[in-house]
């Protein structure tokens, strides 16, 4: 190879190379865009924001505590990129969990980390008010534990009325949380799963959709039936990523539908 060939593949190595750490990523997660690129793609026409909440709380001694907040980022971003008009913030990870003192519900268990409703609700309603500063027309709350769709109920009832002059919506989509029990349990039931196995907490559902999006959250050896007190409901041990895919895929479809008719009425 002669040395200008040598020379030319290396700066066009560098200058694609250059090239491409320049462009602005393929993502619709805020926190990986810069300050100019966010206020670029609102006035571009993306002016819906998603409010992803999860949460930390203990799964059984199979599933990490994680779970809610890898399990909504990952659901976030395929709602966001098929709505096509859609950015997402960066997801709540602390949420209601029980009582600290005296412990109660997952916070009996350790690494558990608990916002008192009120708190929550706080944290939503300041996100939601920062991103009505920034032009955003329809805030999106989507949460994927159960003791977060109340406070967010309660925020986009507050914000709605105090903004009814403007032209800013908050939406709390509670569809997106286990709005379909019974047709979730058929799609189970039609591969192999049986009734008793379907409960409320890190069970076959619950673990089936988080294999589906990450399987290093789960520990398959330490699968165990729930008995009341190892923290899980249900039954896991017949978990797979081909059930959590289609419970996932369930769910991103029922709550791009719900979304968007929420910011067609608004």
């Amino acid at each position: 190879m002669s040395q200008f060939r040598a020379f030319f593949l290396a700066f066009m190595a560098l200058f694609l190379a250059e090239a491409a750490i320049a462009q602005t990523p393929d993502t619709v997660f805020m926190e990986k865009l810069t300050s100019p690129e966010i206020r670029d793609a609102i006035a571009a026409g993306k002016t819906t924001v998603i409010v992803p909440t999860g949460g930390t709380e203990q799964n059984g001694p199979h599933m990490a505590l994680g779970k809610h907040n890898v399990r909504i980022a990952s659901n976030a971003d395929a709602i966001a990129r098929r709505l096509g008009n859609a950015l997402v913030a960066p997801v709540v990870p602390y949420t209601p969990e029980g009582n600290i003192d005296p412990p109660s519900g997952h916070m009996r268990f350790s690494g558990t980390i608990n916002l008192p409703p009120a708190v929550f609700a706080a944290v939503l309603e300041n996100i939601a008010r920062s991103l009505k500063l920034h032009g955003v027309r329809d805030i999106v709350f989507i949460g994927d534990s159960g003791p977060n769709q109340k406070p967010q109920e309660d925020v986009a009832k507050k914000l709605n009325a105090e903004w009814a002059s403007t032209n800013t919506r908050v939406h709390a989509v509670t569809g997106y949380y286990r709005a379909d029990p019974a047709g979730e349990k058929a799609e189970m039931m039609k591969r192999g799963i049986k009734p008793e196995e379907i409960d409320n907490h890190a069970d076959v559902r619950d673990t089936s959709e988080m294999l589906a999006v990450d399987p290093t959250m789960v520990r398959m050896n330490r699968l165990e039936n729930g008995d009341g007190k190892n923290g899980v409901q249900g039954d896991p041990r017949h978990a797979t990523a081909e059930i959590g895919r289609i419970l996932n895929e369930r769910n991103i479809v029922r709550t791009i539908d719900l979304i968007k008719k929420a910011v067609a009425t608004r």
